[in-house]
């Protein structure tokens, strides 16, 4: 299942648990969020594309951190003029864990269900050991 989300005018392809940068959004981190700008959504069968944003459709995240993006410098330097200029700058950041894509109607999962999700690496261990008793 995924969305293609819209913040900070650009576009996103995200899924549960994907972790993304984005720019800047007000919150500290464990902060709870919601994007309501979803243009397209996929559970793997089927698929919705909004005109231009898909009805009742969100995405529910959590800010991880607020943090810089790398030092661009701008160096301008006129030959022969004695004359240069050095600037620097940092775009501040927002790393975001997408934690639920909803479509209309639906309800967010209580935070400790997020949580105590398992891998299926985890699960297939126990039921390995299982099989082989």
């Amino acid at each position: 299942m995924f969305a293609v989300i819209k913040t900070g005018g650009k576009q996103y392809k995200v899924a549960a648990d994907d972790e993304i940068v984005v720019m800047t959004l007000e919150g500290e981190a464990g902060a709870e969020i919601t994007f309501d700008q979803v243009l397209s959504y996929s559970d793997g069968t089927t698929v919705q594309v909004g005109a231009p944003l898909v009805e009742g459709a969100t995405v529910a995240a959590e800010i991880v951190k607020q943090t810089r993006g790398p030092k661009a410098i701008s160096f301008k330097k006129r030959r022969r003029q004695n004359s240069k200029r050095k600037r620097g700058h940092r775009q501040d950041l927002t790393v975001v864990r997408i934690t639920d894509i909803l479509l209309a109607g639906q309800e967010r999962r209580p935070r400790e269900a997020r949580r105590a999700r398992t891998t299926p690496a985890a699960d297939a261990a126990p039921a390995a050991e299982a099989a082989s008793a």
